[in-house]
């Protein structure tokens, strides 16, 4: 069907590229490489997948930086991250190395000692008894905390005469 001829009955014509980004990103922020993806799966050719985000670009609508800074803030919101942790999952969400790197200067001290007790404060608490401190570390590793602040969260504890097993 080309673009002049008037739609039937029945018959629907395709959303845009643009008009589809649009739709999506009011359901919630996306980064560009999400939503160009969403769009490819779709069936839109490239060409007009990037002029439709290249536009809402232009428009402030999509912004890279704006979308790594409320998915960054959304997960500290839940608890402590380390950075490595929450550079991790913005690289996997699609955000662009230089937006990630721009959020969590902002968003994460250089020393991350502090929010690394405090999820071990948090992961203690729910524990009964004593615990073995490689469980501990696994638990703070995973969250992304420095093996440097790692070390420091165990010896706190144990100079503290925290429940840890031998």
């Amino acid at each position: 069907m080309s673009g002049g001829e008037p739609v039937s009955e029945g018959e629907t014509q395709r959303a845009s590229a643009y008009d589809r980004a649009v739709q999506l990103l009011s359901q919630r922020t996306h980064f560009r490489a999400q939503l160009a993806t969403k769009l490819a799966k779709r069936g839109y050719p490239e060409d007009e997948i990037d002029s439709a985000l290249d536009r809402l670009t232009d428009l402030g609508y999509l912004d890279d930086r704006r979308a790594a800074r409320e998915y960054a803030e959304g997960k500290l919101a839940r608890g402590p991250l380390g950075r490595r942790r929450l550079a991790a999952d913005l690289a996997r969400q699609g955000a662009p190395r230089e937006a990630a790197d721009a959020v969590l200067d902002e968003l994460l001290p250089e020393d991350d000692r502090a929010a690394a007790r405090e999820a071990a404060a948090a992961w203690l608490a729910k524990r009964r008894g004593a615990v073995k401190p490689q469980s501990l570390a696994g638990h703070l590793e995973r969250k992304g905390f420095s093996p440097g602040s790692i070390w420091a969260v165990l010896d706190d504890l144990d100079s503290e005469g925290a429940s840890l097993e031998p």
